[in-house]
């Protein structure tokens, strides 16, 4: 299994089986959600159909806004803001 790793930022889920990543972001964006506005990074690196099912599984139909920036195609950054 390949280590996850963490930071104050981002999450790296280079060598992460897909179901383990899904799992891991889901945890992670409820827990930034309960601390108030954020911004993460999520590192998919070069697999699209990662990256594809954390939109539809995940992203689509929440209040968070996502993208993945043109300068990193293997990024998704997710974005919640509270007023």
């Amino acid at each position: 299994m390949a280590k996850r790793k963490k930071t104050e930022d981002a999450i790296d889920l280079h060598g992460v089986r897909h179901k383990e990543a899904l799992e891991w972001v889901k945890d992670e964006l409820h827990f930034r959600a309960d601390q108030g506005s954020f911004s993460l990074t999520i590192i998919t690196g070069n697999s699209s159909v990662l990256q594809k099912r954390i939109f539809e599984e995940i992203l689509e139909g929440t209040v968070y806004n996502y993208y993945i920036p043109s300068w990193n195609l293997g990024q998704i950054i997710v974005e919640h803001m509270e007023l």
